[in-house]
């Protein structure tokens, strides 16, 4: 016989760190964590503690605790994850905001979300800017049949999904603002055998020796795509900002900027397509 407090205990102590001991035992019991307070003193019936008991087991594995759950929050959205898609970083939210700041609130605009993976990017955007018209794309069909299940289940409708690599799926349409989080770790970064990182999608996190293949061929092909004043914006790594940068300039974008994240690393740059330069 085990109570609420004593579990979360046990648990805490096993996987040295409370959140995930609580998420788990909330998604093992179908309760929020509010309940967790109000009834520390319950016993958990049997059933429950084995559940919870194998939980903790693929945690104390290295699973990432999304992936166990199959649900990540970002933004406002509660999100469906897989092992399919990348799981959403609260750091990416920086992108969002960012990219808020570059849309109309009172008239439609274009926007891409390349590499869309579980969909939130998109979809926060899409969800904060109703009358944007947002396509999202992904090389996965199985990623992007996550993206697709999330959007209907928040009921966000201006968004669309095509599958293929990049630019592909939307060759000769022009966009306000495009935005992606792609694959920019070092393909032989030791981090990418540690950590939750073992269960996530390489092709989502690596991309070449300077982690860098992806956002070069991103930057060479966004002016292609985007309209006249339009603008670039896309995640990157705390190292990465002045080679970016100097991609963008070298593809003629204008206005560069970088900004960083709550913990003070580079982590988004932008550059904006020049109004006279037309398409490429």
């Amino acid at each position: 016989m085990s109570d609420v407090r004593s579990a979360l205990t046990e648990a805490t102590r096993r996987l040295g760190d409370r959140v995930d001991a609580e998420v788990l035992l909330c998604y093992a019991l179908s309760k929020p964590r509010s309940w967790l307070i109000a009834h520390a003193d319950d016993v958990l019936p049997v059933e429950h503690l084995l559940a919870y008991t194998v939980l903790i087991e693929q945690r104390e594995a290295g699973e990432p605790v999304a992936y166990i759950t199959g649900r990540r929050g970002f933004w406002s959205l509660d999100l469906e994850v897989t092992p399919a898609t990348l799981i959403p970083r609260p750091e990416t939210e920086l992108l969002v905001e960012r990219a808020l700041q570059h849309l109309p609130t009172d008239r439609t605009c274009r926007v891409l979300d390349l590499g869309t993976g579980s969909g939130a990017i998109a979809l926060a955007l899409a969800h904060e800017r109703p009358q944007a018209q947002v396509m999202a794309t992904d090389v996965s069909a199985d990623t992007l049949a996550v993206a697709q299940r999330n959007a209907r289940r928040h009921h966000i409708a201006n968004v669309g999904f095509a599958q293929g690599d990049w630019f592909v799926p939307v060759d000769g349409q022009p966009f306000d603002l495009i935005v992606s989080n792609p694959p920019y770790i070092e393909s032989l970064d030791p981090h990418l055998q540690q950590g939750d990182l073992r269960f996530e999608p390489m092709r989502a996190l690596a991309s070449g020796a300077d982690g860098l293949d992806d956002i070069r061929r991103i930057v060479r092909d966004a002016g292609r795509h985007l309209v006249p004043g339009g603008w670039l914006l896309f995640e990157h790594g705390w190292n990465q900002a002045e080679a970016v940068r100097e991609l963008l300039r070298h593809a003629g974008f204008v206005e560069l900027s970088t900004e960083r994240d709550l913990e003070q690393r580079d982590r988004v740059s932008a550059g904006r397509w020049p109004v006279d330069a037309g398409c490429s």
